[in-house]
């Protein structure tokens, strides 16, 4: 058994999936294996394309494990992730979207920090290239763990919505210009990291449920990963790093209806897996959580 399993939802991106792989491929760190679950209608299906195929021999050849899946019907990127939990076995799960690339040494900064930090989750924001002269010091206050990550009390009412805006546009990597120079690794404090590159410990993920919920929501659904987040820094803490190493490829969201989001769920999964919330975390109230407009997913903007 490997120490990482990558689980890989894809949909509609036969690139994206082949640039992800090849990421995968340079990587420094090697003992992980690869899921992939593929949610493309049949006659758009690219799993046994000789892109892929050649990736995933390439892979295999270097002494991983790939299983591809071909997961149908759709029922929601909840589901979609579910799924792919439910095939790992692994100590740590290492959600990968097909969109963006990876630097070579983004898996083993990750696997260092939760390591050390036995947290829930560490994540790497996917951030845009072509921001790269778009820069933004107003979103830029960014908040560094100077000790331990710890868990934080969040609750539906206590949310600390504006951190997520230094992981917009290209705002981390111009903080890294600027706080993580020399190889230096920064962990800072997050609302939510998206799902784009998000390392977990996967015991700790399904402690608070992992994606078991799906069935609650539509289809067409967003945040799924968020809320999770938001249980996991409730109970174990979680953290952002720099340097992200992740870019976003900016292909087409394949999520275009986002009027329900999972986050609505918070209150009641605090009820249903907070039975050992941390000093000081508030209960949920048994009420269900409301929540004013707010974009959750994490991409350049």
């Amino acid at each position: 058994m490997a120490l990482v399993d990558v689980l890989i939802p894809t949909y509609r991106r036969k690139t994206g999936l082949a640039v992800v792989l090849t990421s995968l491929l340079g990587q420094t760190f090697t003992d992980f294996d690869v899921t992939v679950s593929d949610q493309t209608e049949d006659d758009a299906a690219y799993l046994e394309s000789i892109e892929i195929q050649t990736l995933v021999r390439a892979l295999r050849w270097h002494g991983h494990q790939v299983a591809l899946h071909r997961h149908r019907p759709r029922r929601g990127m909840a589901e979609q992730r579910q799924f792919l939990l439910a095939q790992s076995r692994a100590p740590f799960v290492h959600y990968v979207d097909d969109d963006v690339l990876l630097d070579p040494p983004v898996m083993e900064r990750m696997l260092g920090v939760i390591q050390a930090e036995r947290c829930g989750f560490v994540g790497c924001p996917a951030t845009g290239l072509g921001y790269l002269d778009d820069v933004r010091p107003h979103q830029q206050n960014i908040e560094l763990w100077t000790g331990p990550v710890r868990p934080e009390p969040f609750t539906p009412d206590v949310i600390p919505w504006e951190r997520h805006l230094v992981n917009n546009a290209a705002n981390p990597l111009h903080l890294e210009q600027r706080l993580a120079r020399d190889g230096r690794v920064v962990r800072y404090k997050v609302a939510w990291v998206g799902g784009a590159n998000v390392l977990y410990d996967r015991a700790k993920l399904l402690d608070v449920g992992g994606f078991s919920w799906w069935h609650r929501l539509p289809p067409e659904h967003a945040g799924e990963e968020v809320v999770s987040q938001f249980l996991l820094i409730r109970k174990y803490g979680g953290c952002g790093i720099l340097p992200s190493g992740t870019y976003h490829l900016g292909l087409p969201t394949t999520v275009e209806d986002r009027s329900r989001n999972a986050t609505e769920l918070f209150g009641e999964l605090i009820d249903e897996y907070d039975s050992h919330a941390p000093p000081g975390a508030a209960p949920a109230g048994g009420r269900r959580s409301r929540w004013r407009a707010t974009p959750l997913r994490e991409r350049p903007r």
